[in-house]
């Protein structure tokens, strides 16, 4: 009587297990290491258990997927960067793990600050993912990006300073085709309604 539940429970095991090499031996050499193979591993009606393997298979991540943040930048005709940060420090105080640190310009005549960034430092270890620092920017300088394998050999190594954060517009527009749009899109508008205001 007290055996039954558990004879159901490793029959149903048991199946899983027969199931997972029937559909192996029924996809022949298409199950893995395919984009195929991931998509038919990934539907709901495929049977057995199944694992995904990593690092040698990748599962495709949606464009909305987002992990770190990174600094846009536009480039002139002359092949200059032009950052869209200017060092306001609002993404600093928005983010809840205060990961992220900014050391403004100066002039060098004046001495006075200017409206960029001489450091720009964010801890990718402490750093939540959460994406307020790309929400609150106003001059839309920070984006999040798809890249999630960080893994290195040394502790200092995630501790991403101005040149490994810059990234050309082109990436965003790459990694996020349609927020792209829509964000460009919304951008023009208010640069329209300063321009109509002034």
């Amino acid at each position: 009587m007290f055996g039954i539940g558990i004879l159901k429970g490793l029959g149903i095991t048991l199946r899983h297990f027969v199931e997972s090499y029937w559909e192996d031996l029924r996809g022949w050499g298409r199950r893995y290491f395919t984009p195929e193979g991931i998509a038919l591993r990934r539907r709901k009606d495929t049977r057995g258990i199944f694992t995904i393997q990593y690092p040698e298979e990748k599962l495709p991540v949606p464009e909305a997927f987002r992990m770190i943040p990174f600094l846009v930048y536009t480039e002139t005709a002359d092949g200059a960067r032009n950052l869209r940060c200017t060092a306001c420090g609002i993404c600093a105080r928005v983010c809840p793990s205060q990961c992220i640190w900014i050391v403004r310009a100066r002039d060098a005549a004046s001495g006075k600050p200017t409206a960029a960034p001489a450091a720009f430092h964010i801890d990718i270890d402490r750093c939540m993912n959460c994406g307020y620092c790309a929400e609150y920017c106003p001059f839309d300088a920070i984006r999040m990006d798809r890249e999630y394998e960080l893994a290195s050999r040394n502790r200092s190594g995630h501790v991403y300073n101005l040149e490994k954060l810059e990234k050309p517009v082109a990436y965003h527009a790459a990694i996020h085709p349609a927020a792209f749009m829509r964000e460009e899109a919304e951008r023009a508008q208010r640069q329209a309604r300063r321009t109509g205001d002034a």
